[in-house]
């Protein structure tokens, strides 16, 4: 991963070949995103490489702290998925105070014609850059003219309510994960370490992979999903619980996954190890049990309902 703190005296140096590039925050690379790479593929002529340019932190997070949105993915994870979706390279700029300042030919100039010698710039259709947003699709196709790149902005994908990250937000803050997943092109996800927890899962016969909830992601609502871990080497598939643990008067809220037909007691061991937990499907809201009992029976119709919901998506 190149990080540009600051072009002049980079990290790395400029492109001694023209690339096709694309330019966005593209938290979540939902299916939109996807679109724009694929364009910008196709605009690579001559075999040129296709660039990714993003921006770490949401240039929100900078320009308006009290705004900032949830992110959908990781800075790591938005990469691998900017590279799976077709980007031959991907450039994060650390987007601080100064970078916001940059007038639209200033970020022309610094980032599309100097550092990447820019052949092909595709962005969508309100693609606006620069400092207070001056710059637009419409300036950027006279700049390209001036400085010998085509500019290409594609309509938004999605149909009358075009994909968005936004509306991924709105379908996980609401619990809508089928619906988020439409958009994504996957389902969605939370990623972290797994830390030790209570351990009490284990003595009910359910041991949990916990991740503590990080605010700084979109996590839904309290409850209990289908879904699936990632664990590097395969994707298993798990009941989900979100939530403090209310039964037992939990008070931090975590993501815990009950990974069904684990390997035999010591043949899975998660601690300390990075995962992502793939939230499928709501299946309940997150109970207070009167006895342990009822909630083994639970957790025993938890796993037979991840079983369907799993089995129906094949």
């Amino acid at each position: 991963m190149t990080i540009w703190r600051d072009l002049d005296g980079a990290e790395t140096t400029p492109r001694s070949e023209r690339a096709a590039v694309t330019v966005g925050v593209f938290d979540g690379v939902h299916r939109g995103h996807q679109h724009v790479l694929a364009a910008t593929r196709a605009a690579a002529a001559d075999g040129a490489s296709v660039v990714a340019v993003t921006f770490e932190p949401h240039p929100l997070e900078v320009l308006t702290p009290d705004r900032t949105p949830k992110r959908l993915t990781t800075v790591e994870r938005r990469i691998d998925l900017l590279h799976a979706h077709g980007a031959d390279e991907v450039r994060v700029l650390a987007f601080d105070q100064h970078m916001s300042a940059w007038t639209p030919e200033e970020f022309i100039q610094r980032v599309l014609a100097d550092e990447l010698r820019s052949s092909a710039v595709v962005v969508g259709e309100n693609f606006r850059f620069g400092s207070r947003a001056a710059g637009d699709v419409d300036l950027l196709r006279r700049a390209g003219a001036e400085s010998g790149f085509t500019v290409e902005g594609l309509a938004l994908d999605g149909g009358a309510e075009p994909f968005s990250s936004t509306l991924v937000r709105a379908h996980v803050a609401t619990g809508h994960l089928p619906e988020a997943a439409v958009i994504l092109g996957r389902p969605h996800e939370v990623s972290g370490e797994v830390v030790e927890g209570d351990r009490r899962g284990r003595s009910l016969g359910f041991p949990t992979a916990n991740i503590p909830v990080d605010d700084v992601y979109a996590v839904p609502p309290d409850g209990v999903y289908a879904g699936r871990v990632d664990i590097g080497a395969e994707v298993l598939a798990a009941a989900i619980s979100v939530g403090t643990n209310p039964t037992f008067g939990g008070r931090d809220r975590r993501v815990e996954s009950y990974i069904i037909d684990r390997p035999a007691e010591g043949g899975l061991d998660l601690y300390g190890k990075q995962i992502r937990v793939e939230l499928v499907r709501w299946l309940r809201g997150m109970d207070v049990f009167d006895t342990v009992d009822a909630l083994v029976a639970q957790m025993h119709e938890d796993v037979a309902d991840t079983r369907t919901v799993l089995a129906e998506l094949g």
